[in-house]
């Protein structure tokens, strides 16, 4: 009895029909004839709330629901959502359906409202944007069914909480991946050559001919042939490319409701899968007031998921990020020469000046890409119209931090470190671009 009444609603057109009936009796008291048939009226609506309650309660099967929600969903990106709905009554039936959504999305006006013929199956599907990595609980799948009479609804509820996790944007790194397919190496004007060097890629065994570095010698060979052969190598084609990120404070400004940090995040997913296509051994490193963690550098294909599972867990703090330490920490575990992607943020030129000489230190060994960030929202104030004093300020301000921007990309690439100005939600495109040229010019 206790469950009867939980699942019992009145609805709407319940307290209509109510209000109806009140006025006739009002009406009544001036026009006496309505009394007598205001009363039937009342009888009427009492035998349609039990026949109403009557069918809905007859069957205790009659509607089926199920969210369908993949176990991962993207971070930053529309992850859709379906719930399959399906009417077991043998009459037509008004439902309003209510998801409990996570808390994170602070939705809580989702309602969607139809009707469905007597066996009729239907999927209704919406999306939701995370902005944070995490996971995430998805409630009860809530029906209010009612019958034609639409004067009771009776509750269903479906589907215990659902937990999922969101992880860095795997749909952006799609999105992406044609970019490693397409040729780009002819759009820069360049011949690709097979290069002879001394790496560790072996090639084959031949005939030394004078000119033949005799280091290279294969003395095993060269007894079996009674002639002298060399090994020859060629140029390693995997090479090392490791995205750096800062965990410092200056990672933690957000835009678009997603954090500096997590464009980052999911610019590293997208870029180290790119690599990894273009053969090149893919790894990662985070750091703050330390070397928080190290992915080492393999061109094998399960290396992105450790990367993804390393970016899946990481997050910001409030502190400084040590660069000093960091440059230590490269000199001492990176030893190959290597493509060092470094996801930071400068606001302050001074800010860049204190790092310089890290920065310049490391470029001496490794290929460096210092990638930092437009603010965005000066754009508004800097276009828009300065009406008065205050306004002039503020625009005057927001040029005056756009220009040192600027100055920062020409500080950098006078001490030859190269550096990419973007905004936030250009961030992959621009890093796998800037990686592609080096690619094509041979840098790497």
């Amino acid at each position: 009895m206790i469950q009867f009444f939980k699942s019992l609603y009145v609805h709407n057109r319940f307290f209509i029909y109510i209000s109806a009936i009140s006025a006739l009796f009002l009406l009544s008291f001036w026009i006496p004839a309505l009394y007598a048939v205001t009363w039937m009226l009342v009888w009427l609506f009492v035998i349609a709330m039990c026949i109403d309650v009557l069918i809905l309660y007859r069957f205790k099967n009659g509607f089926l629901a199920r969210r369908i929600v993949s176990e991962k969903l993207s971070n930053s990106d529309d992850n859709e959502v379906a719930i399959t709905l399906e009417n077991k009554y043998p009459f037509q039936i008004f439902i309003s359906l209510i998801d409990e959504l996570p808390k994170q999305f602070q939705k809580r006006d989702f309602q969607y409202t139809s009707s469905l013929q007597s066996g009729e199956k239907t999927t209704h599907t919406y999306t939701v944007r995370p902005v944070e990595r995490g996971e995430y609980t998805f409630g009860k799948v809530n029906v209010f069914v009612s019958s034609f009479l639409q004067l009771f609804s009776k509750r269903y509820t479906f589907s215990a909480e659902q937990s999922v996790k969101v992880y860095p944007s795997y749909i952006q790194m799609k999105k992406y991946e044609f970019m490693a397919m397409h040729n780009n190496l002819t759009e820069f004007g360049m011949k690709k050559i097979r290069r002879i060097g001394h790496t560790m890629e072996f090639e084959q065994i031949k005939n030394y001919i004078p000119g033949d570095d005799v280091r290279t010698i294969n003395w095993k060979a060269t007894a079996k042939r009674a002639e002298l052969m060399v090994n020859q190598y060629q140029d390693e084609k995997s090479q090392p490319i490791y995205s750096i990120i800062d965990l410092g404070r200056v990672m933690k400004m957000p835009f678009e409701g997603l954090k500096l940090l997590d464009y980052a995040i999911n610019s590293t997913l997208a870029f180290s899968n790119i690599a990894l296509l273009k053969n090149d051994k893919a790894g990662m490193l985070t750091f703050s007031k330390k070397v928080e963690k190290i992915v080492a550098a393999s061109n094998k294909k399960t290396n992105l998921s450790v990367i993804n599972e390393e970016l899946y867990n990481i997050t910001t703090n409030f502190s400084d990020a040590n660069f000093a330490l960091l440059y230590a920490n490269i000199k001492r575990k990176i030893n190959q020469r290597s493509l060092l992607i470094l996801y930071t943020n400068f606001e302050h030129i001074s800010a860049l000046k204190r790092q310089l000489p890290y920065l310049k230190a490391i470029t001496k060994k490794h290929l460096l890409v210092t990638v930092f960030f437009e603010n965005t929202e000066l754009d508004t104030l800097i276009i828009e119209n300065s009406e008065d004093l205050q306004s002039v300020y503020h625009k005057t301000i927001a040029e005056k931090y756009a220009y040192e921007k600027r100055l920062m990309i020409k500080e950098l690439e006078k001490n030859a470190v190269h550096a990419i100005l973007t905004k936030p939600q250009h961030l992959s495109v621009n890093v796998i671009n800037k990686y592609l040229e080096f690619k094509a010019k041979g840098m790497i």
